[in-house]
């Protein structure tokens, strides 16, 4: 009997977290251009867009009577507060991209995580991101030139407390090298799409093994 096994694999949330500035949304892109059957979870926020920002691209951008809509309506499957601006996921985009077939890479915060991690613990693989020192990535927060000298400050001050998250997630990386990161998660992708409950049908295959060789 010739057995071949199509391996169908049950569609992952890749989550990414970092301190802003510590790189999470470049290693995103590039695993988004290194992987096709990778897609960007595109959040909605109350955030102001950015100049190079793109609505419907980079963020969905609404105001917070329309966030509030979503959140009671139960459209977001997780929403959190960061720098007194509204985050959130769409529940129905996820759910469409993974029933596609297509594993979704999320760049949220650690609140965000906790509350994916709640709804979907199985599908979730959480990868936070830390900076080699506190120093650089200061110099990368003002390399950037987003924000002004005091939110700079800001942000600072919060990273020291959204790092203490990181033994709340399955993998820990040191954002040293950009291209090696990426590198690193796409490596932590294979693994992870490997694991026996994402692979569809293995159990049969086994089966139909054993009962050839019987």
């Amino acid at each position: 009997m010739n057995l071949k096994f199509h391996n169908q694999q049950k569609g992952l949330m890749l989550v990414l977290s970092s301190p802003s500035g510590a790189g999470k949304t470049s290693i995103a892109q590039g695993l988004i251009k290194a992987d096709p059957s990778l897609r960007m979870s595109i959040s909605v926020t109350t955030r102001p867009k950015r100049q190079n920002e793109i609505d419907g691209v980079d963020y969905n951008f609404v105001d917070v009577k329309t966030f509030k809509k979503m959140q009671q309506r139960g459209e977001l499957l997780e929403y959190a507060t960061v720098f007194d601006h509204l985050y959130g996921t769409p529940r129905a985009e996820v759910k469409e991209t993974l029933t596609a077939g297509y594993d979704i890479v999320f760049d949220i915060d650690w609140q965000g995580a906790q509350q994916i991690t709640k709804n979907a613990v199985e599908d979730v693989v959480k990868v936070f991101i830390l900076p080699p020192t506190t120093e650089e990535l200061e110099k990368r927060l003002k390399k950037r030139a987003q924000d002004t000298n005091k939110v700079v400050a800001t942000r600072m001050e919060k990273a020291s407390s959204e790092m203490t998250h990181w033994a709340e997630y399955d993998y820990v990386l040191i954002n040293d090298n950009l291209e090696q990161t990426v590198n690193q998660v796409l490596k932590i992708l294979v693994a992870e799409r490997l694991r026996q409950h994402r692979q569809i049908g293995i159990e049969e295959f086994v089966k139909n093994l054993t009962r050839a060789r019987s």
